[in-house]
């Protein structure tokens, strides 16, 4: 069966996070850590810090979607909380994409 992926990365040198939609994610996981994703390029190298599968494609983007809202940036805070206490990368508030 196929699933649909939503995942977060954060960037290990700047304090960016990404959240992004895909069917493959160790494939998509090398596209921006190897700068293939003009979005993301400027950021690489990634942590992958969370990820959903999901087995249907409107679920999943549909939480994709959640996710890059500010209240899904609250819940996602929330959800990683630990993470987010202990993250020492470099750079100043972190930047959220909204791509």
């Amino acid at each position: 069966m196929k699933f649909y992926y939503v995942y977060i990365l954060k960037s290990i040198k700047k304090r960016f996070i990404y959240t992004g939609y895909t069917t493959d994610l160790g494939r998509r996981f090398k596209e921006h850590n190897n700068r293939e994703e003009l979005s993301t390029k400027h950021y690489a190298p990634f942590d992958l810090i969370h990820y959903e599968a999901y087995r249907n494609q409107k679920d999943a983007k549909r939480r994709e979607g959640y996710l890059k809202t500010t209240k899904g940036k609250t819940t996602l805070r929330t959800m990683l909380k630990e993470y987010f206490e202990n993250d020492s990368a470099p750079g100043g508030a972190l930047r959220e994409s909204v791509e």
